[in-house]
């Protein structure tokens, strides 16, 4: 007899472990190029201004997640790796935007008017790193890795 349980579950393929859900795999890729992004800004502000930082390790972060998400989260597409890689930068575009626009909002206008001096830069760039997780998320699912 067999369990109906224990046969709706899918098992990974042999040698993946890797969550099941597609959003978990993209929050966990999401969060390893997040922390490329933190890491580089760390390493960039000593030699630029926290705005072009912000940038640029922005791009280091975009890349990492390009490669991981085509690896592990998103399934394989009939487009080109350099139309994903485009259709992933025009959504990384708008997501740029967003995450440029909180972290100076709140590094140089919000948090040093509720107090927070000490941390307001970091602060301010690990919550504009975390603002655009869905609309990305959305995109890259609908729009770089598309089916269609």
């Amino acid at each position: 007899m067999i369990d109906q349980e224990a046969s709706a579950v899918t098992m990974p393929a042999a040698g993946k472990s890797r969550p099941r859900n597609e959003f978990t795999r993209f929050l966990v890729v999401g969060t390893v190029a997040a922390l490329v992004n933190l890491i580089c800004r760390y390493l960039l502000n000593p030699v630029m201004g926290y705005s072009a930082a912000i940038l640029l390790a922005y791009l280091c972060g975009m890349v990492t997640a390009f490669i991981l998400s085509k690896a592990f989260v998103f399934a394989e597409s009939p487009l080109s790796t350099t139309t994903e890689f485009m259709r992933f930068t025009l959504v990384n575009v708008a997501a740029v935007i967003q995450v440029w626009a909180v972290s100076i909002f709140l590094a140089e206008w919000l948090l040093p008017r509720l107090g927070a001096i000490t941390y307001a830069y970091d602060i301010a760039h690990l919550i504009g790193v975390a603002v655009p997780v869905f609309t990305s998320y959305l995109g890259h699912k609908h729009f770089s890795f598309s089916h269609r």
